[in-house]
This record gives structure tokens, C-alpha cells and sequence, in this order.
């Protein structure tokens, strides 16, 4: 997220390849959607981790509140 705003993004090579490149990889408008994009992907990856370990919580206090639902029910 922090790359678009860095001086590593103004001397890449895709950037130095021609002057339509350079105009729209160095405009404030992409560097924003890029920057959009990525926090939107960090935020989607929060979201995962926090389904992932709250299934895995809630099925940890399953298999405590009722041991034998594992032994009727194997899956």
C-alpha cells in the first residue's frame, strides 16, 4: 500500500518505459485506486483469519461442552 507513494514506484522499469505509462502510473488517481485495492485485500484477509480461528473457537467449545458428539457422530 505504501509502494504507489514511494520513490520506487517513480523509477521502475514499466514507468520509464514510455510517456503514456508514465503519465497514468504516476497519477494521484491510480496511485489512490491501487492503494484502495490494496487495503480493501488486507481487510478481506482480516476477515478470513477472524472466520477461520472464530469456527475453530466455536468448535473447540463443542467438542468440550459435549465429548460424546465426536463418538456418535464421527465425520
Amino acid at each position: 500500500m505504501l509502494i504507489p507513494w514511494s520513490a520506487f514506484w517513480d523509477r521502475n522499469y514499466f514507468v520509464e518505459s514510455s510517456a503514456a505509462v508514465r503519465a497514468l502510473l504516476t497519477s494521484n488517481y491510480i496511485r489512490g485506486a491501487i492503494t484502495g485495492l490494496g487495503l480493501l485485500n488486507l481487510w478481506a484477509a482480516l476477515g478470513e483469519l477472524g472466520d477461520l480461528f472464530g469456527s475453530r473457537k466455536s468448535d473447540d467449545l463443542q467438542s468440550t461442552n459435549n465429548p460424546t458428539s465426536e463418538i456418535r457422530n464421527p465425520q
